[in-house]
């Protein structure tokens, strides 16, 4: 019998399955419990023979708002609504992580290597699972969302959405690595750059998404999409997956991820990152975020005159 998601909700009838991230009040905020549930639904529709797309959309205002980080951030202890922790000291235990932002301590690398690569292998599990996947963004995908959505196979989002990493100003590295596979060494720079966010019709415009329909549109026109999807064989479109998948591996990313996620652990133990921590502390994360990402007046790449 299998035991129903506390964080996200799924269904498969008609050949399609869906998972909805379902933590609408923290803006589907990213947690280690997040992070397992997904991999095994993922894992469930891979295993269902009736399921031969995956769609993965978002509860609420938006996809995703990125990791839950505010309890981090603000040193209480613990990252987002971890409740089951490994025994004290093991190198998957939340409180170690949150230890290690303290700059008089020591920082093991691969303490915090082990954390997030656990969750970059959960986000991969959309791109590495045999059955197309496609994700469906509205409001907003940002941070550590874009990591679900970059390893999903295709991207439909609302055109007046925001998706883009602005973690990159301080405090974040892209774990999966997937903006340069997405969009080519050139582009991915100019946002990675500058932490700058497209909206939903940028995204299409830069072929980042497949379509970026009105946000009234959002729906239908993704159902459209994936019932077409669902008629193929799921044979045919495993065949088609792994092949199309098989160029993107032999270029390196698995390495790429490797470097992404030991960065990652970086950004957070340099001296802005404990700048940074140390101002969410005093302020609230919340604001920490809007003191970093002010100065840069949110402006997309369209409308960048810099």
């Amino acid at each position: 019998m299998t035991s129903e998601p506390a964080t996200m909700t799924y269904t498969a009838s008609d050949r399609v399955a869906r998972i909805t991230l379902n933590r609408p009040e923290r803006g589907n905020g990213i947690t280690r419990s997040l992070v397992a549930e997904l991999e095994a639904c993922v894992e469930r529709a891979d295993l269902d023979p009736s399921v031969h797309v995956i769609l993965l959309s978002g509860n609420g205002k938006g996809f995703c708002g990125g990791y839950d980080l505010v309890e981090s951030a603000e040193g209480q202890g613990r990252m987002g609504d971890e409740r089951v922790a490994p025994p004290p000291g093991s190198p998957l235990d939340p409180m170690v992580m949150a230890a290690n932002h303290d700059p008089s301590g020591t920082w093991d690398p691969m303490v915090d290597y082990a954390m997030m690569g656990r969750n970059v292998r959960a986000f991969m599990s959309l791109f590495h699972c045999n059955k197309p996947v496609v994700c469906k963004v509205h409001g907003f995908c940002v941070a550590g969302g874009t990591d679900m959505a970059l390893c999903s196979d295709l991207l439909v989002i609302a055109a007046d959405a925001k998706i883009g990493y602005p973690p990159a100003r301080v405090w974040g590295s892209p774990t999966t690595s997937m903006w340069t596979h997405r969009l080519g060494p050139q582009r991915a720079k100019r946002l990675l750059f500058t932490g700058d966010s497209l909206s939903g019709a940028e995204a299409l415009d830069w072929g980042l998404a497949i379509e970026a329909p009105p946000a009234d549109e959002l729906d239908e026109r993704t159902e459209i999409l994936v019932t077409r999807i669902a008629q193929m064989p799921v044979n045919q479109l495993m065949m088609m997956k792994l092949l199309v998948n098989q160029e993107t591996m032999t270029k390196g990313l698995h390495a790429t991820q490797v470097l992404g996620t030991v960065f990652d652990g970086i950004t957070r133990h340099t001296a802005e990152g404990y700048a940074f921590q140390q101002r969410a502390a005093e302020a609230g994360f919340k604001q920490a975020v809007v003191e970093r990402d002010d100065p840069f007046g949110d402006r997309g790449p369209s409308t960048f005159k810099g």
